[in-house]
């Protein structure tokens, strides 16, 4: 009981906070509700910015896939690209108890990749495209709450 309680205080202060949180995104697109952010610093600086930030926030880290080393291993060419993979069960699940599919896209996983040019993108899967592809209708307040911490996590690679 006094763990519910803390879960639900902790809550409504992450989206007090939020809600102050101005959104800075390039926006989805529209096909593939893909979203890229870019950051305004190295690869290494941006992950360690996002996962600082998901520390912060009390966000569950729960793995760092270095897809570039892999590549390496397997004798492949691969820019700068690392998958980070985190969420929050109590919101997060909620979309699984709408449609178990959507496990397909829970939790959250956020992809850190350097392009050519040496820019440096965190890109992630829009949570309305998210809603859309699993039918979801009954879930607008957990989107939009999801959102706003994505956007938050991602500002903070931004000047």
């Amino acid at each position: 009981m006094l763990a519910a309680i803390a879960r639900t205080c902790a809550t409504l202060a992450l989206v007090s906070f939020l809600a102050a949180v101005p959104a800075t995104l390039a926006g989805a697109d529209a096909q593939d509700g893909v979203v890229r952010v870019k950051s305004a610093y190295a690869m290494q600086d941006t992950i360690a910015r996002i996962k600082k930030d998901i520390a912060a926030k009390g966000i569950m880290f729960f793995t760092e896939v270095d897809q570039s080393a892999l590549a390496r291993k397997a004798g492949v060419t691969l820019n700068p690209s690392t998958l980070l993979v985190f969420g929050n069960p109590p919101l997060g699940t909620l979309f699984l108890t709408a449609n178990p599919d959507s496990g397909l896209d829970w939790p959250v996983r956020l992809l850190v990749r350097q392009d050519d040019k040496g820019d440096v993108w965190a890109i992630y899967t829009d949570f309305g495209w998210i809603a859309r592809r699993h039918t979801i209708k009954n879930r607008d307040a957990q989107v939009k709450m999801a959102s706003m911490v994505i956007e938050s996590i991602t500002s903070s690679i931004q000047k």
